[in-house]
């Protein structure tokens, strides 16, 4: 059985050729006078910055008594293996590139790419691009819609731009019927009809496809602090949610301010991080909305007013009934105000993903 072995470390052919004549205590002007060459030809030789050509290698086993073969053997094992080294110089290059438009790692771990770490750098930068839809990595990923880039770290925009591109591709996978907007504002109080049992929250789906809405499930990638999105895609609302924090009242307040978005007809792209919604009038009007919609903040203020300091499940679930929501809706706005610790009622906030299936 043979294997193909490879040398820990190359030596330049220039290396053993002072070797050499250190041993016959030749010098490199004495060498030149030899074999007739200028002097600069052999200090170029040993500096690794020339070749030895088969004419010199005949000239070097003349003059040293070693064989051209030797010489060229040298030569080639030594030039190529600067050229190994160059072209994985080059990988690495083409695939910190990758690492720069896109989370690699992560849309690998998720299957948005099929790339293992044995994957060709050839194609890889195909899966990368197709994912980002660019035809080269030299470009810059382009969205449907204006991306309002914030001040976030690079990091943080690469994944929030992956994820953008994996709605876009999930949402290209639905048919639905055209969007129109007097229908959806028709429709808010049906919709408002699931917020009182966790199970009917997988009516949601469905309802909001025939209205003309994508709906689309997509988790955060790391480094992102994503609760919903909307944006249009070819005339028609996509609403896109993360449940990073997968919970009941999380849910319906970041559906309802995405369709806050919609209703008020705001067409730009909006990235809701619910934890801190940008100061600005159009996030102002869909958190607004989805608040009123969910419970009218007069309804809630008297609540409150009646009710603190002491605010007990059986109140709380008395309330949500006259409302027709679920209890952790009412908890939900409690914390947000600060009157219940993010401790209290943690049964009732209950998961919503056992019922949406994506």
């Amino acid at each position: 059985m043979t294997s193909n072995l490879t040398p820990a470390r190359i030596i330049k052919p220039g290396t053993i050729l002072k070797r050499e004549l250190d041993a016959r205590d030749l010098t490199q002007k004495e060498l030149a006078e030899i074999i007739k060459r200028p002097p600069q030809v052999i200090s170029e030789i040993i500096q690794g910055h020339k070749k030895i050509t088969p004419e010199t290698a005949r000239e070097l086993s003349a003059a040293l008594g070693i064989s051209e073969k030797f010489w060229l053997d040298l030569e080639d094992n030594y030039r190529l293996h600067l050229a190994k080294k160059k072209s994985k110089e080059e990988e690495i290059t083409r695939r910190s590139r990758l690492y720069e438009l896109a989370p690699i790692s992560e849309i690998r771990k998720r299957n948005w790419i099929t790339a293992t770490d044995s994957t060709p750098i050839e194609e890889l930068e195909k899966l990368v691009c197709d994912f980002l839809g660019i035809s080269s990595p030299k470009e810059t990923p382009q969205l449907h819609v204006n991306y309002r880039q914030s001040q976030a770290k690079q990091t943080e925009i690469k994944s929030e731009i992956a994820w953008l591109k994996r709605v876009e591709f999930l949402v290209k996978q639905q048919s639905l019927p055209v969007f129109q907007l007097e229908k959806l504002k028709q429709a808010i109080p049906e919709i408002l009809t699931y917020s009182q049992k966790e199970d009917d929250v997988a009516q949601i789906p469905s309802l909001l496809h025939r209205l003309g809405i994508h709906f689309i499930i997509v988790p955060n990638l790391d480094k992102t602090y994503i609760d919903g999105g909307m944006f249009y895609f070819n005339d028609r609302p996509v609403i896109a949610l993360t449940l990073r924090y997968d919970r009941i009242d999380w849910f319906w307040f970041t559906l309802m301010h995405e369709l806050g978005h919609i209703f008020a007809g705001h067409q730009d792209l909006y990235l809701d991080n619910l934890d801190k919604l940008d100061q600005n009038a159009r996030e102002e009007e869909a958190n607004k909305l989805a608040c009123e919609w969910l419970i009218p903040s007069r309804e809630l203020e008297s609540f409150i007013a009646q009710t603190q300091p002491k605010f007990s499940g059986q109140k709380i679930n008395s309330f949500a009934q006259t409302q027709k929501r679920h209890p952790a809706i009412i908890i939900g706005r409690l914390q947000y105000k600060g009157l219940v610790p993010y401790r209290n009622f943690r049964k009732i906030l209950v998961k919503v993903s056992p019922f949406l299936t994506q």
